[in-house]
């Protein structure tokens, strides 16, 4: 934590020792302020390159929650059960630990700029620690003056560890500290967000957006041989491929139409889709258990760093492939966006039989007020597929969230949250004989976050 202090201190000394303008004069950036809300991946501009500009900014959130769980298992188990003490956690209302992020960037040429994104503190990692960073190239002219010029007008190159572009959800979701582009409180159920090293072409034009990447599959970067076991047999770990095609239009004052289609695809995956997100946020605890004792095993109570908290990975261990819809409209004050998601693959790289899960979310938010500082929301989410080829049902969880917000400046926003969920059609017991958490299961109640980003 210390040197991330120093270095953002040798940042402001350098910005204050240069003329004004070479701090924040960055090219082809969405705003991280309230400007930034329903701005889809890169985007041009006419800000003039006037030499090296460095560019620091950071995310704070915090939340106050008000949430309970339940579930259907009884309060005493009858034999051949030897399970005694169980419950979920009864969880207090009190504030989350707080998330906090900081983006360290610089315009380096015309048309090149670098950046990097820093989790200062988060639940599941509180010390501070790289997401990740990436070169944005917009234009060539580092190899020649006006090199490609007639194709660098609509295209953008980026090159890093990055947030993979897969749909068009991750760009309203919360990111640990980072959360005023996200209207309520939980991302989807079914959460895709992961930072594989990769590159990403974009071309976009006349209102039609396009976008061709590939990552080498990997979360967690190495070089280690990979040796074959009986659960995973394979000796490579294949690339991802990204694509995303898609329609985005200003038809007049009042009215925006955007649909986009895209796939992930990985034929020999080593990180998951669904479980890549290191910051754990979400509804902190719910569906938790207390500790308790199965006959002579003494079973541990959850803990606060488990990931999840509301979601749900489909757990997808061998090749794996999904195809997200996001259709967005917005009419004057209103706006609607969809999530139609279909994804599949097999249970692990010893068992490729293939099996899905599908996710339909849709949210409706109205915005009112001097320039939109009040909103309020509304949304449903449910995912259902089978989590063993051998289930005998495909599990449902459902999610009501509504939300009402309020805009105090472009940095600063608070939102009241509620959300009730439910889950559906899971077992009883685990293959150990351990009471199954989710079984009948649902968490609700309130959550309050405010967030400053700049």
């Amino acid at each position: 934590m210390k040197k991330m202090y120093l270095l953002a201190m040798v940042l402001l000394g350098l910005a204050s020792v240069n003329a004004q303008n070479n701090f924040g004069n960055l090219q082809n950036q969405i705003p991280r302020d309230q400007r930034g809300n329903n701005q889809f991946d890169v985007k041009k501009d006419s800000v003039q390159f006037k030499g090296l500009s460095l560019d620091l900014g950071a995310a704070f959130s915090m939340q106050f929650q008000a949430l309970n769980s339940f579930n259907d298992q009884p309060s005493t188990f009858e034999a051949p059960s030897k399970v005694v003490g169980y419950s979920l956690m009864n969880l207090e209302n009190n504030f989350n630990l707080p998330g906090a992020n900081m983006v360290i960037g610089a315009q380096l040429y015309d048309g090149v700029r670098v950046n990097l994104d820093v989790y200062l503190a988060s639940r599941h990692h509180n010390e501070t620690w790289v997401k990740g960073g990436y070169l944005q190239i917009d234009k060539l002219d580092f190899i020649k003056k006006d090199f490609l010029a007639g194709f660098m007008k609509y295209a953008t190159i980026k090159i890093g560890q990055m947030e993979n572009n897969y749909g068009d959800a991750h760009f309203r979701r919360s990111d640990n500290g980072s959360t005023l582009n996200n209207a309520f409180v939980g991302n989807n159920i079914m959460d895709s967000f992961t930072t594989d090293m990769g590159m990403e072409v974009y071309y976009n034009r006349s209102g039609w957006v396009s976008m061709l990447g590939i990552t080498n599959s990997k979360l967690n970067q190495n070089v280690a041989e990979i040796i074959p076991t009986s659960t995973s047999p394979n000796t490579e770990i294949s690339p991802s491929i990204l694509a995303k095609l898609g329609y985005d239009k200003q038809i007049d004052k009042d009215l925006r139409v955007r649909i986009t289609g895209s796939l992930y695809h990985c034929a020999n995956t080593s990180s998951n889709l669904y479980s890549s997100s290191r910051s754990s946020y979400g509804f902190s605890g719910v569906m938790f258990n207390n500790a308790f004792t199965n006959g002579t095993t003494a079973v541990a109570a959850n803990t606060f760093t488990t990931a999840g908290e509301g979601g749900i990975n489909p757990g997808f261990g061998g090749h794996a492939t999904s195809i997200m819809f996001n259709p967005f409209v917005k009419y004057k004050a209103l706006e609607f966006f969809g999530t139609v998601e279909f994804a599949s693959g097999g249970n692990t790289k010893a068992d490729e039989k293939n099996r899905s899960f599908n996710q339909y979310a849709g949210d409706v938010v109205y915005r009112f007020g001097r320039n939109d500082s009040f909103y309020v929301a509304g949304k449903y989410n449910v995912v259902s597929g089978k989590l063993a080829n051998a289930d005998a049902k495909s599990i449902n969880v459902n999610r009501f969230e509504s939300s009402v917000g309020w805009f105090m400046t472009k940095n600063i926003l608070a939102k009241l949250d509620y959300v009730n969920q439910n889950y559906n059609n899971y077992v009883q017991f685990a293959s150990n004989g351990n009471p199954n958490n989710l079984y009948g299961g649902n968490f609700k109640g309130l959550v309050f976050e405010a967030v400053i980003t700049f």
